[in-house]
């Protein structure tokens, strides 16, 4: 679990193993270790074999999966302030070979072993098979498609959507609106997808969930739904965990709410995307580490007093953004830039400068 912060949840763990159940526990302490301490200490303290996912990696997959038989898997993490105004999903899945798979990564993952999770039957791993996987629903659409995901910042998702509504597929976004992705936003538009967002004001509908559904109702429908975010970091470093399916009742239940969520929202307008104000007093530190020496591959870790910011960081002619979680922290993949090379990083209105 990427974030657990949900007494009951917790509490019902807690009882599962005082009664002899061996529950095991994963939480990320990568980027919401400050988040997860709590639950870690409560469940501990209960008889939860509960460890942190590996140091350096996004533990960002959300699943439950009870005597290697069935697996629940979400969208959604399991916060108790998520659940009244957040849109997620969650899909059980009961197939021999999907639950085997799931069981190896974890077991794998809980033991801090290396592991390329097994594919099972229509899992969607990050980071092996889930960019590949997204655009083969995307690509594999011929009438419709209807989107909703937290981000939208990875190129090639954004490429294919717009070669989708380019070529006739009628292709419906849902989001929260953000101005980080407005120019993926613009470049959908132009190519003819139909763009809706749900202002991020708290009061409104807030969209986190990450699902696709591509002809549904028709011939060769299917959905992939689980924990992927269209961002790079999501598609390519995490450990995430998703499912495509066909079956009817998955598809109708997701793409009827989808449907219903895009009727809801306002149709994005450039012009009238809201810009965040610049905080008083901006501040920012940064740190950087070599992910992958022989492709020129960097962490740059950012710390700032600006929640929910983007944050860009730039050196030797590439650049990439990613936003600032809760506490005003980020994690920024910056490919590219030869090893030595000055960083420059800004969120909102501070600016901060490292080197790997």
């Amino acid at each position: 679990m990427y974030e657990l912060a949900d007494s009951t949840a917790e509490a019902d763990l807690a009882a599962d193993a005082t009664r002899g159940v061996d529950v095991r526990v994963l939480l990320d302490q990568h980027l919401e270790k400050s988040r997860n301490t709590s639950a870690y200490g409560y469940l501990a303290a209960r008889g939860v074999h509960v460890r942190w996912g590996p140091a350096g990696t996004t533990y960002h997959q959300k699943t439950l999966t009870v005597d290697g038989a069935t697996s629940v898997i979400m969208t959604g993490n399991l916060v108790t302030g998520d659940y009244p105004g957040t849109r997620d999903f969650a899909v059980i899945d009961t197939g021999r070979a999907d639950i085997a798979a799931i069981v190896a990564a974890f077991n794998a993952d809980f033991a801090g072993h290396a592991i390329t999770p097994p594919d099972g039957t229509d899992l969607v791993w990050s980071p092996t098979n889930a960019q590949a996987s997204v655009l083969s629903v995307i690509n594999g659409a011929t009438r419709t498609l209807a989107v909703e995901d937290e981000e939208m910042d990875d190129p090639a998702v954004t490429a294919a959507l717009a070669a989708a509504a380019r070529r006739g597929v009628n292709v419906q976004i849902t989001m929260t609106a953000d101005p980080e992705w407005d120019q993926a936003f613009t470049e959908l538009a132009r190519a003819g997808a139909h763009i809706r967002l749900y202002p991020d004001n708290g009061s409104a509908l807030y969209i986190h969930a990450k699902a696709i559904a591509a002809d549904a109702g028709r011939p060769g429908q299917r959905v992939l739904v689980g924990s992927q975010n269209f961002s790079v970091a999501s598609l390519g470093y995490n450990r995430e965990l998703g499912i495509r399916t066909r079956d009817p009742k998955v598809v109708a239940a997701i793409s009827t709410t989808l449907t219903r969520d895009y009727a809801g929202a306002t149709a994005y307008s450039p012009a009238a995307a809201a810009r965040p104000a610049r905080a008083k007093g901006a501040r920012c530190t940064a740190t950087a580490s070599v992910y992958n020496a022989a492709d020129d591959e960097n962490n740059v870790y950012v710390h700032s007093n600006q929640p929910y910011a983007s944050a860009t960081a730039t050196a030797g002619g590439y650049s990439h953004s990613y936003q600032t979680n809760g506490s005003g922290y980020a994690l920024i993949y910056l490919n590219g830039p030869p090893p030595g090379a000055r960083i420059t990083v800004t969120v909102g209105g501070a600016t901060c400068t490292t080197s790997d």
